[in-house]
């Protein structure tokens, strides 16, 4: 099942969970093709605004972005109020010009950590990126070239401590794999049956996507 505008269509029919916007969070590991799928996903659902973890994070603060998620994101955008953070510059090592994030119907929230506890209440629903950690690491390492081995290392071993304090899958609404063509989507551990929820087909194991 790889028809990005029904999956759209079902994340769209769920009700708002941050003020009117319905969050969306696109997790798994670093190198697993979050980006990729949840530009994506957007684009099936008329341009939404994709927020990239990536702008939140630093150097020094991988995972401790949680403060200016809250404060600069979630809180506005729970009040239908646009969003304004400012973008890590990962080569100048500081925060750039403030961008601007309207609230609209669905917007998406992408990186490792976006479905970690501290969000998860303001989620309408969280999707995984159904691909191995080595694998995904791998794909990773080959995208970024050897000049970045260093920083690679660190991360993998910070992103260990963080999936293993804090895991996301087993919350996981909805588990996408990348296909040859297109995306599988699969009922994810953490999907809730009943009124608002994702129901199955009828042949129990995929959500209406």
């Amino acid at each position: 099942m790889t028809d990005l505008s029904r999956h759209a269509d079902a994340l769209r029919a769920l009700p708002p969970s941050c003020g009117p916007v319905r969050l969306v969070a696109v997790d798994g590991h670093a190198g697993s093709g979050k980006s990729t799928f949840a530009g994506r996903l957007a684009a099936a659902l008329g341009g939404a605004p994709v927020l990239h973890l990536d702008d939140l994070a630093t150097h020094e603060e991988l995972f401790g972005w949680v403060g200016r998620l809250r404060e600069q994101v979630l809180l506005p955008l729970s009040r239908g109020e646009p969003a304004r953070y400012a973008p890590y510059d990962w080569t100048g090592r500081r925060f750039g010009p403030a961008r601007t994030l309207e609230p609209a119907p669905v917007v998406l929230v992408e990186g490792v950590g976006a479905g970690r506890r501290e969000v998860r209440p303001w989620l309408a629903a969280l999707c995984w990126m159904e691909l191995e950690r080595e694998v995904s690491w791998g794909r990773g390492r080959a995208r970024d070239g050897a000049g970045l081995t260093e920083f690679w290392n660190g991360w993998t071993l910070a992103e260990e401590r963080h999936f293993a304090d804090d895991p996301s899958r087993p919350y996981a609404d909805l588990l996408v794999r990348q296909m040859p063509e297109g995306y599988a989507w699969q009922e994810g551990p953490g999907a809730t049956a009943g009124a608002n929820r994702f129901v199955t087909d009828g042949r129990g194991s995929t959500p209406p996507y």
